[in-house]
């Protein structure tokens, strides 16, 4: 799973009005300390944020956007111990801000800590069970953690908040596919490919599913699709090979197993020593 923190936070960022303010330090309050760091992350200078955040913190101690922001920034300079202490102090202010637990269980999940992220993504949805994304973080860890059910229960609700919900789609066919629900997972898969056209990782994961369910025609015809989006996507070029290969169409399938070896796929060559000579 790949959850971006600093896509995130530019989301948030872009909802606040960023002000005029004096470049000068002097007489500032917390608020505008606030929008400067507000201002410099959305150019991506986290560490002058950080400073700004910091200051408006020394002038307010209670200021949790502050401390908030701070962590975000630090959490896109993969500082997620020190973003977890600002999340905590978010917490310790405000208990009901769903945000901080929110941000707080991407750290963990970063860290590698997913239970800790599990118990902060569930104590977000308490406070506020109107936010997909939410959802959709949480059922992406309890896929790592092997618990399909439980991801396919929270990917569904993120769609029945978030109906064009793309990746929360592709990510309920996989955790359908996990748990033998292929047909199922085709389903999802191809929703995903609907709302994104361009959508590479559905087109291979439903022609692996395809496979799996041995309509091989099928499976060719979304490894095609992948190879047209991504010319140098060694897993299509190999998986359509194996594909046509299981139809007999073996000059084909061992061309696209020599691409697939060129672009570094070692085990085509096993199949062409056994299958192309």
């Amino acid at each position: 799973m790949e959850i971006n923190t600093q896509r995130t936070m530019r989301k948030i960022f872009y909802l606040i009005p960023i002000l005029s303010i004096a470049l000068a330090g002097y007489g500032q309050t917390a608020e505008e300390f606030v929008d400067r760091g507000d201002a410099k992350a959305l150019l991506e200078d986290y560490r002058g944020a950080i400073g700004d955040y910091t200051k408006a913190i020394e002038i307010n101690p209670k200021d949790e956007e502050a401390y908030l922001f701070r962590g975000l920034a630090k959490a896109s300079l993969e500082d997620y111990r020190g973003a977890i202490a600002d999340f905590t102090k978010v917490i310790e202010i405000n208990p009901k801000n769903a945000n901080a637990y929110y941000y707080y269980g991407i750290a963990n999940y970063r860290l590698q800590d997913y239970w800790g992220a599990i118990t902060n993504f569930t104590k977000a949805i308490e406070i506020n069970p109107n936010e997909a994304e939410i959802f959709y973080s949480r059922g992406n860890t309890k896929y790592f953690l092997e618990d399909y059910s439980g991801a396919i229960a929270d990917f569904s609700k993120a769609i029945e908040l978030i109906p064009d919900y793309t990746d929360a789609y592709y990510n309920r066919g996989r955790s359908k596919s996990a748990i033998g629900n292929y047909t199922g997972a085709i389903s999802d898969y191809t929703k995903a490919t609907e709302i994104d056209p361009n959508n590479v990782n559905a087109f291979l994961y439903r022609g692996l599913t395809k496979v799996v369910l041995h309509d091989d025609r099928g499976a060719i015809a979304d490894f095609s699709k992948v190879i047209e989006f991504d010319p140098m996507n060694k897993d299509a070029y190999y998986y359509r090979g194996m594909a046509k290969i299981a139809i007999g169409l073996i000059d084909s399938g061992c061309w696209d197993l020599s691409k697939a070896g060129e672009m570094g796929y070692s085990e085509a060559y096993e199949v062409i020593k056994n299958v192309c000579n």
